[in-house]
């Protein structure tokens, strides 16, 4: 029994929208999608996908497809799931990337104001989502928590953000995002061990689509 995740699936099937362009990671992935879920998830285990291009679920649709989907999948926003002794808590998240303002030498001079300002009022809107995942789990008595995010939990110019501040305070043993493609996007935000939680990435071009296992 195990626990993976694995982002960004950007599947296409009802859609021409390949996404070779984007690099040879990409070429036929969902056959490596296919290959690797299938050789490495287990019945028993449990797959989480952090995906945000499902167009069709919104926030209002959750428990209605849990309902429509009950022992097959579950659809984790402003609820919780569970894993051994562990509540899966999380949301979309969100975070500012810009545009930036760059001086001839590359440096950041500014940005754009009112799409920071948006960007704000997304993540606090996010932010009170994940707070009454948290509340639920907690008030089942759940102790233990991994929390996953489709964005980053910092942007480029972050140190920590409101996402970071949640995961230590409810003390969660892993944070796993996805949305960063390409090697130079791979290391916008944090990986691996800060402040005693684990950082994980799993778009999928950065795992060439293996699932990560977050907990045995």
């Amino acid at each position: 029994m195990a626990l993976y995740a694995l982002g960004d699936l950007h599947l296409s099937f009802q859609a021409d929208k390949p996404m070779d362009p984007f690099g040879k990671v990409w070429k036929n992935h969902e056959k490596k999608i296919e290959k690797y879920v299938n050789r490495m998830v287990k019945p028993e285990d449990t797959l989480v996908l952090t995906g945000n291009h499902d167009m069709f679920w919104d926030v209002k649709k959750t428990e209605k497809l849990n309902e429509e989907y009950k022992d097959r999948l579950f659809f984790l926003q402003n609820n919780y799931a569970v894993y051994q002794d562990y509540a899966l808590v999380g949301t979309k998240g969100f975070t500012f990337e810009g545009p930036f303002y760059l001086n001839r030498r590359g440096q950041i001079l500014g940005w754009d104001e009112a799409r920071k300002e948006q960007a704000d009022k997304l993540v606090k809107r996010k932010m009170e989502r994940l707070r009454e995942s948290f509340r639920l789990a907690k008030n089942e008595g759940y102790q233990k928590f991994i929390m996953f995010l489709h964005y980053p939990p910092t942007n480029i110019l972050e140190k920590t953000s409101p996402f970071i501040q949640i995961a230590e305070e409810n003390k969660v043993s892993a944070v796993v995002y996805s949305h960063c493609h390409g090697e130079s996007r791979f290391g916008d935000s944090i990986r691996g061990k800060f402040h005693g939680i684990e950082y994980m990435l799993v778009s999928g071009d950065y795992l060439n689509f293996r699932p990560a296992m977050v907990l045995p």
